[in-house]
């Protein structure tokens, strides 16, 4: 009996040995603290500015022909030694290092000052798009930090570089800067069902992770650099609200953002605001002189467009 009692109690205690055990690993609890973005963006810029520094591509292939695609691009690491040190580039007439051939821009995002790095393969000869607008294209993106694509569209994709805050998100910041510097195709034509489009924007944008997706993990780590091929085939002009007033015009303070442009303070950015000055009067039909455009119509003549204007409720809706 002693020895059942014995054993008894034995199961007993491992038995609270391993819940106490599992409570005290459920009681741990990890706080992830994001990165502070200035002291990342320092670190981001080494990484990139390292990537340029030791990458080159096929630009003498590019330079002849023409409607290359991003999957022309071959970007390739310079060859190393035994002891891992770079060595010079192959075939100098062929290929250019990244470092002599981008452009470097500054941005301010969220209150810190961002590089990125954009290589110029073809501006493109139509229309370019807007930061709100929509685009038509085919790309490629991947890590700096690995190399390996987590991401691409080999058939052209709609994506609309501003969401509207509900059913669409838009791109992420880099794009929103990247792509309007570049235009559409000139043209394209049909062949056997097969859209072939013309003199099209082509490039590769090389962003900082503040710029991206920062401490998201969509390539698969945070705080991941990203190189960006692509081609800008079309692109579309967006009115989010479909108040008459073209999305990228409400932004009112010229920051390449819509949504911190509220005129009534009501929580819902002009650019998906039906009635932007809260006067009642639908922003649409405070175009008095009906030309489509409501920016132009300012009754009191006090500078400021009646469609921001609370002070101004006339409509072009007749009374019946």
């Amino acid at each position: 009996m002693k020895i059942k009692i014995l054993k008894l109690s034995i199961f007993v205690i491992a038995i609270l040995a391993v819940f106490i055990s599992c409570k005290d690993d459920d009681d741990i609890t990890t706080t992830f603290v994001e990165a502070d973005r200035t002291e990342q963006q320092v670190k981001d810029r080494d990484s990139i500015l390292s990537y340029l520094s030791t990458h080159y591509y096929n630009s003498s292939f590019l330079e002849t022909g023409s409607n290359h695609k991003y999957t022309d691009i071959i970007i390739t690491e310079l060859p190393q030694d035994d002891d891992g040190n770079y060595l010079d580039m192959p075939d100098p007439d062929q290929n250019t290092l990244l470092i002599d051939d981008v452009d470097v821009l500054t941005t301010t995002y969220l209150d810190v000052e961002y590089e990125y790095y954009i290589l110029r393969l073809n501006q493109g000869a139509g229309e370019s798009p807007h930061f709100t607008d929509a685009v038509r294209m085919r790309y490629e993106g991947s890590s700096v930090q690995t190399e390996e694509v987590f991401d691409s569209r080999v058939t052209p994709v709609d994506l609309n570089l501003q969401g509207n805050g509900f059913t669409t998100f838009g791109t992420i910041r880099a794009w929103n800067l990247v792509i309007p510097s570049f235009n559409s195709a000139l043209d394209f034509t049909f062949d056997n069902g097969i859209v072939n489009y013309n003199n099209f924007g082509l490039g590769v944008m090389f962003v900082p992770s503040g710029l991206g997706y920062f401490s998201g993990s969509t390539t698969g780590f945070s705080y991941d650099n990203l190189v960006f091929k692509f081609e800008l085939l079309q692109m579309e002009e967006l009115d989010h609200d479909n108040d008459g007033v073209p999305s990228y015009i409400e932004d009112l303070d010229n920051s390449l953002s819509v949504d911190d442009d509220d005129t009534d303070e009501d929580l819902f950015p002009n650019y998906i605001d039906v009635d932007d000055d809260e006067d009642g009067v639908f922003t649409i039909n405070e175009d008095l002189d009906n030309d489509g455009d409501p920016t132009n119509d300012d009754s009191d003549g006090d500078g400021i467009p009646n469609y921001l204007d609370a002070d101004s409720t006339e409509s072009n809706e007749t009374d019946e």
